[in-house]
This record gives structure tokens, C-alpha cells and sequence, in this order.
């Protein structure tokens, strides 16, 4: 399929025929966008993929032949400058921190409004992250990051960690011991009360954190 150079091309693999073409219309309803391919499985999101280059790829966490992020890992090995969305019907804590340790750059709820979904391809197209807004409403009183009971260290830990960094590369990154970053880590989880990784991740999603 030949593209205007200008257009955004997207690849949209989801088992079900129905959401593909949701998508599409939705998608194709943007005059700079177009769909170059569809896939139905696991196998075929990755040949397609590989054939086509897309700019984005909006990926089904669960599909036949593979799940959807062991796809995101090898699309994010192979294509490195394809953006990729996740998307799910579950907004489930541990599905968005697998998929952010995978190296997702977007995680969008299938039951997500139509200008999400448009919102989604623009924002990873300029090179920021998109999360359905439903995943960070608040399930406590929001907090910022002046008022946050960590130091500002340990919130450049947690961002971190969030995006799925080692404990070595946090500390590579930071310029800090391996150890110095286990005890930001002991005293994040105290200070929060959440010690799981998935956890952390949906808290960083909910209070907006940033590096900075």
C-alpha cells in the first residue's frame, strides 16, 4: 500500500474482526493517518510488522499464537522507532506494569472514547507516553510532587522503576550504588505502604510523576 509521506501509518492487530474495524473507522476518520495492515494473531502482528514498518502499532495484550506483550518485546527489539499501544479490556495494575516493563508506550482501555483513541496516536507520534484517562483518575486524593511523602530522589527511583528499570540500570542512570537505590526502594515502599512493582507503577500513573 502506497502512503503520502506525510501520514501517520498504523498497524492494528486484535483477534477480534469487530475492534479492527472499529478502529479503523476511527483512525481513518483523521486525514493523516492511515491503516496499512491488520493482523489477527500474534504471528502475523510481528510479519506484518516487519513488512510494513508502521509508525504505530496498536497491539491486543491478548491474542491467539502469542500473547500480546511477548510481541511487544520483539517489536520494541526489532523496530525501534515504531510506537506502540497496548490495548486492553483490563485495567488491571499488573497488566499495565508488564506491559510498561515491556516497553509499551501506551496502554489504551478498549472501551476508551473515540478521541482517546485519536488523542493516543498523536501523543506517542510526538514522542510522549498515553495512558486512558480512566487509568489515571485518582483512587485517592491526588497528590503533587512537592507534596509527595517521598524526596525527590527517591521519585526519580520510582519513575524509574515504573518505566521497568533494574535496580543496576536505575543506578548506572542516576550515577548512585546498586545499593543506595535498594534502600530508596525499602524507604519508597514504607512510605507508601506499596511495596509491589505494580503497585508502584499504577501510583506513579494515578500522581502523575515525572522525572525532572
Amino acid at each position: 500500500m502506497t502512503v503520502p509521506p506525510q501520514q501517520i501509518t498504523v498497524l492494528v492487530a486484535d483477534d477480534h474482526a469487530v475492534v479492527r474495524a472499529g478502529i479503523r473507522h476511527i483512525l481513518e476518520s483523521m486525514p493523516d493517518v492511515s491503516v496499512v495492515a491488520e493482523a489477527s494473531d500474534g504471528p502475523s502482528a510481528l510479519k506484518l510488522a516487519r513488512e510494513q514498518r508502521p509508525d504505530v502499532i496498536i497491539l491486543d495484550v491478548s491474542m491467539p499464537g502469542g500473547s500480546g506483550l511477548g510481541v511487544l518485546a520483539e517489536l520494541r527489539r526489532d523496530l525501534e522507532g515504531t510506537r506502540i499501544l497496548m490495548l486492553s479490556m483490563h485495567d488491571d495494575a499488573e497488566y499495565i506494569a508488564e506491559s510498561v516493563r515491556a516497553g509499551t508506550h501506551g496502554y489504551l482501555l478498549k472501551d476508551s472514547a473515540a478521541t482517546d483513541l485519536r488523542t493516543a496516536v498523536r501523543a506517542v507520534m510526538a514522542g510522549e507516553s498515553f495512558f486512558s484517562p480512566e487509568l489515571n483518575r485518582p483512587r485517592v486524593a491526588p497528590v503533587t510532587q512537592r507534596e509527595s511523602p517521598i524526596t525527590r530522589r527517591e521519585r526519580q527511583v520510582l519513575v524509574r522503576v515504573a518505566a521497568g528499570g533494574t535496580n543496576k540500570e536505575i543506578a548506572a542512570d542516576l550515577g548512585i550504588s546498586h545499593r543506595t537505590v535498594e534502600t530508596h526502594r525499602e524507604s519508597i515502599a514504607r512510605k507508601l505502604g506499596i511495596s509491589s512493582v505494580a503497585g508502584q507503577t499504577r501510583y506513579v500513573i494515578e500522581h502523575h510523576l515525572k522525572d525532572d
